[in-house]
């Protein structure tokens, strides 16, 4: 009889297989097919909107940047001073940038009214997104841009932490103990967020816009028509573009576009609103312009269960805790009429963890804490108090459609036409 050979089981092989390959986690891009992303690579990125925030990020850890667009040639020439001669392409039209192959990571820090377009055409070329915020100027745009990120597989950014880093404003300290605070039931339910300066927060009114602006030369550095895009045309003046853009309903919503969404989706995150919307819209407010975004004094929006948010723009409530419930306050500082809170809270479990990592979340295609779906819920708190703003009504709203109840003037807002040849 010959020698028995003593073959390895199909479980010691596959165990065996696994380990090796765990040891080689250095793969070329190339062998492995476009899309394939070795979690030893670093991600590149290609950055649309060259101004204050887009070349802010430029140093991500983790990441590359290998390509940048702009409309404004001296925005380019910003980039390319403060990146160096490092082989970085340059675009004036952000539709090349997003077909480039060694493209893994869209970042689009334009203006508000262009986010929803660029973002969704990058993730229907595959790429990745990281979008600034507001996440869309409209509640229409938000729709198609979480259908587009979603229907694509795609993993999708928005730039606003606090729902998992940093100190909160003037709470004195991150969200999460909020948040641990209100899962706990302590404070009683339903809950009241006053949302102004007293309570740490500063509504930057300062961006408004003006009524009389005087039609100027377009600079020759700068495409003013493919800067307005999706937009009305409106003639040209410097105050309608770059640093003071906030200030015209077409690009963004002041203040309340400005900051709305660095505010409010930590609370939407705290009171357990990530899938759901405000049904009811209240305003205190002088009459806006059509196209300028004036100052408001006062917007109170309600959920189903009685939760409110108030965003106290002229500072009446002076006394206010940040939040209220029917059993204790909570203040800034993280001071709160609960006697022995902290030993209280310490009986109670943490909040879950969170990907908070967007280089991690990319590369083992994880959803990352603030995505297409909670940004886009947090984005319309933002939108249906611009849309109630505009109107100069109190409003219902359908969280479920999400739409207005039996009004046809705001529904008419909420996808607002499109400035051809423009679509999302």
């Amino acid at each position: 009889m010959g020698k028995k050979v003593n073959h390895p089981s199909r479980r010691t092989f596959v165990r065996n297989s696994l380990g090796a390959l765990a040891a080689f986690t250095i793969v070329p891009r190339h062998v492995l097919g476009r899309g394939y992303l070795a979690p030893s690579d670093t991600l590149t990125k290609g950055v649309v909107g060259t101004g204050g925030m887009g070349r802010g990020h430029f140093g991500y850890a983790g990441t590359r940047v290998v390509a940048i667009c702009d409309v404004d040639k001296g925005h380019i020439q910003q980039a390319m001073n403060q990146l160096g001669d490092k082989g970085v392409k340059t675009f004036t039209d952000y539709r090349e940038l997003i077909q480039l192959p060694e493209v893994d990571i869209v970042h689009v820090a334009t203006p508000p009214h262009w986010h929803g377009i660029i973002a969704a055409d990058a993730a229907r070329a595959g790429k990745d997104v990281w979008c600034e915020k507001p996440m869309t100027a409209t509640i229409g745009e938000g729709k198609r841009l979480v259908e587009a990120v979603q229907q694509h597989g795609r993993i999708f950014r928005l730039n606003t932490w606090f729902r998992f880093a940093d100190r909160f404003y003037g709470m004195g300290t991150t969200v999460q103990p909020i948040k641990k605070l209100v899962d706990s039931g302590l404070l009683g339910w339903p809950l009241k967020v006053t949302v102004s300066r007293h309570t740490g927060f500063d509504w930057k009114f300062f961006w408004v816009g003006k009524t009389n602006l005087e039609p100027q030369a377009v600079p020759k550095e700068l495409d003013y028509d493919m800067w307005l895009g999706p937009a009305p045309y409106k003639p040209y003046n410097p105050h309608r573009v770059h640093g003071t853009f906030r200030g015209y309903w077409d690009y963004d919503g002041g203040g309340l576009g400005d900051m709305g969404q660095h505010y409010l989706d930590p609370v939407q995150y705290f009171l357990g609103k990530d899938d759901t919307s405000p049904v009811k819209v209240e305003i205190d407010a002088p009459q806006q312009h059509s196209d300028a975004v004036g100052t408001w004094r006062k917007i109170t929006y309600t959920y189903a269960d009685g939760c409110q948010i108030v965003l106290d723009g002229a500072g009446t409530e002076t006394g206010a805790a940040y939040i209220e419930g029917p059993n204790g306050k909570l203040f800034p500082g993280f001071k709160s009429t609960i006697p022995d809170l902290e030993k209280k809270l310490a009986q109670f479990p943490d909040p879950a963890p969170q990907v908070t990592d967007f280089v991690e979340a990319v590369k083992y295609r994880k959803k990352f804490a603030l995505n297409e779906e909670n940004g886009h819920r947090s984005c319309t708190i933002v939108n249906i108090g611009k849309i109630a703003l505009q109107l100069g009504r109190d409003l219902q709203f359908d969280p479920v459609k999400q739409e207005f109840v039996n009004d046809e003037g705001a529904n008419r807002l909420l996808f607002p036409a499109m400035r051809g040849p423009w679509t999302i």
